[in-house]
């Protein structure tokens, strides 16, 4: 199909490659003109494991075309994604001026039928206020194109997506007339997961409810921690134990420092804003927020009850992005982190291996190294909040001979306590006995 995709962000990018690679012609369109020239190339504004290769591949065989002007790329198009930004507003919804930028942009520059997918995360609603936007803006030029609007929310996880797309749990469909559902639907065929139809609305909630729920279950786990560390249990064993259940599973039960990144913060306070406008008061994910945030405020309890002071301290930090596998630092927990040891008088050396760039922008008065030793050379104390595979296989007993004194905070768990204990280490995790 001739496809164009509206915004080249995570998830437009992601989105528009993987369709590309899938077999159709794919146009991206953005405003930000520095990242469509660098794209075309070859230059990827975002980490994402295989995204550089499918991105130069299909931009070569002429499958993925780049440009910032919307009307070219709508010309021919039978289906268009809205991919633009749904950012956290100041009271906590989402702020959808670019969504509704996205849709003034169709209607004044479709120029045939066409079917409309919002792919952003948007309230419930909002793919009726496209419809409606779309709408008037044909009515005003006098056009009589048949537009339709498709919810078709992803469920991409950053460091992963491009598995995510191509082998998807399932695909969610949301229209008021099926045979627009059932064209899109066409666009997945032959890929696993259940395709499920939809209404408009219900889709729009299947997106929030499930960031929702995965968020709860990692502030359940972290409270659960915390009396672990009360009561002398090891929330590791816990969690597994738990898991085993079918009705539970093991996914999102990993006790740390709270959850960060581009989706569950925006969209756990967004369905709570929603809830709000429509008269209900969601207490549980109010929880759910409070938790999290108190979770990062733990990470610098725990480094002060090894440390015993920050003043004049210097802390090793590995791990800078919200997830590993990733170079997005929104909402990380290193922002609190860094930012509160700072201010406490404490030095920062930080390695992360995708992230220090942003990094560096976000957190300049602390110093950034080349490796997870540079960063504990001469450290008082180290403090893991990414879990990079890198750091699960690190050599301890060498990155201890560099430190000042052997402390170690594991705010994702990822070591054994007794062999660190044994390895000379002053240890403090979360949850672990």
């Amino acid at each position: 199909m001739e496809l164009c995709v509206i915004g080249v962000g995570y998830v437009g990018l992601v989105t528009g490659t993987c369709f590309a690679d899938l077999g159709n012609r794919v146009v991206c369109v953005d405003t930000d003109k520095p990242k469509i020239e660098g794209l075309k190339k070859g230059r990827i504004p975002i980490y994402e494991p295989g995204l550089e290769e499918l991105v130069r591949r299909n931009h070569k065989d002429k499958r993925l075309v780049f440009t910032t002007e919307l009307k070219e790329g709508l010309k021919g198009a039978q289906i268009a994604f809205i991919a633009v930004g749904t950012p956290s507003a100041a009271g906590g919804e989402a702020n959808l001026e670019y969504v509704k930028a996205a849709a003034r942009g169709i209607g004044r520059h479709c120029s045939g039928d066409l079917i409309v997918v919002d792919k952003s995360t948007v309230p419930v609603g909002m793919g009726d206020m496209v419809a409606g936007i779309i709408s008037d803006e044909l009515e005003s030029r006098g056009a009589k194109h048949a537009v339709s609007v498709v919810s078709c929310p992803e469920f991409l996880r950053e460091g992963s997506a491009i598995h995510d797309f191509m082998n998807p749990d399932r695909v969610v469909i949301g229209c008021r007339d099926r045979r627009p559902a059932d064209k899109v639907a066409e666009l997945f065929k032959g890929l696993p997961g259940k395709t499920m139809i939809t209404d408009l609305r219900s889709a729009e909630m299947i997106k929030y409810a499930s960031n929702a729920f995965l968020a709860t279950k990692i502030s359940f786990i972290n409270e659960i921690a915390n009396l672990c560390e009360r009561v002398d249990a090891d929330v590791a064993q816990v969690a597994e134990g738990m898991g085993l259940d079918g009705r539970i599973g093991s996914a999102f039960l990993n006790a740390g420092a709270g959850y960060g990144g581009s989706c569950f913060p925006k969209d756990v306070s967004a369905l709570v804003h929603i809830a709000e406008k429509e008269g209900y008061e969601f207490r549980i994910l109010k929880s759910v927020m409070a938790v999290n945030e108190a979770q990062k405020r733990g990470v610098l309890a725990r480094i002060k009850r090894l440390m015993g002071t920050f003043e004049g301290k210097t802390v090793g930090v590995l791990g800078l992005a919200f997830k590993a596998n990733t170079d997005d630092m929104r909402e990380a927990v290193s922002l609190d982190v860094v930012a509160g040891l700072l201010e406490k008088g404490a030095r920062v050396r930080a390695f992360d291996p995708a992230a220090t760039e942003h990094a560096r922008r976000m957190l300049p008065q602390a110093q950034y190294c080349e490796d997870a030793i540079g960063a504990a050379r001469g450290a008082h104390c180290l403090v893991v909040l990414t879990e990079w595979n890198e750091f699960k296989e690190l050599n301890l007993a060498a990155v201890k001979k560099v430190m000042k004194t052997p402390l170690l905070v594991d705010g994702r768990n990822l070591y054994d306590p007794a062999k660190v204990k044994k390895l000379g280490f002053s240890y403090q995790g979360v949850g672990r006995s």
